[in-house]
């Protein structure tokens, strides 16, 4: 695949699942696999469930919070089963697909936990939503069938493009990535506040759509260079 695709599973309970996850992926071409805060890994029944994928296994990532997961990450595409108080960028599965190739951009498709899927907080660190589409009187998938789902449509989005050629990117600067907007977010809270035009004790989801107007621009790290120079120069005449 010529896009860097990342998959993220978040707290899983089960170590089968990151197995049956692992097998998914390499049925479907994808390598890259980070597990935030897993219940029990490693695991001998993680091993048995990937059923020959123990290479997925031996180089997945492990680390402690999403944030790290997602550090590097231009797009962010969240597994949903639910609506939202604040309506988020919804896609099906190959919808997902067409943007990770259309927009050529380090992607993550991130998995929540098997009784309740991904918080609040975080989907809000997602540009987009993904929902399968299963049936509404039994709409539950297991983990690895989901990452299935997934895999398969960027499977078939690759063998699609596979004699098309690859584009030369439409910006002249690289997009932002989690991180930076992250810190963009953080810094311009710190002036909302000190400006009373945000009051901390309350927010009322300002701040939530802040982050979700920043993800849906798009913005490309000169972008986020401007904006944070534009706060800096705020707080000294503040001074």
């Amino acid at each position: 695949m010529q896009n860097t695709v990342r998959i993220v599973l978040v707290n899983t309970s089960h170590p089968g699942n990151i197995g049956g996850a692992a097998r998914a992926m390499k049925n479907m071409g994808l390598a890259e696999l980070y597990l935030v805060a897993p219940k029990l890994y490693p695991s001998d029944e993680a091993i048995s469930r990937a059923s020959g994928a123990t290479d997925i296994l031996d180089n997945a990532v492990v680390v402690d919070t999403l944030e790290e997961a997602l550090a590097d990450c231009q797009l962010v595409i969240g597994t949903s089963a639910r609506e939202r108080n604040i309506p988020w960028p919804l896609v099906d599965p190959r919808q997902a697909a067409d943007l990770v190739f259309d927009e050529g951009l380090v992607t993550a498709f991130v998995f929540g936990r098997e009784d309740r899927g991904l918080t609040n907080e975080e989907l809000q660190r997602c540009n987009y939503h993904v929902h399968i589409p299963s049936v509404e009187t039994f709409s539950s998938l297991n983990l690895g069938a989901a990452v299935q789902v997934i895999a398969y449509e960027l499977r078939m989005k690759t063998l699609l493009m596979k004699d098309t050629p690859v584009v030369a990117s439409k910006w002249d600067v690289p997009a932002a990535n989690v991180e930076q907007i992250d810190y963009l977010l953080e810094h311009l809270e710190k002036v909302l506040v000190q400006t009373e035009f945000l009051d901390p004790e309350m927010p009322m989801q300002v701040m939530t759509r802040f982050r979700r107007m920043f993800q849906r621009s798009r913005l490309d790290q000169q972008e986020v260079g401007m904006l944070r120079g534009m706060l800096t120069s705020m707080e000294k005449k503040m001074k």
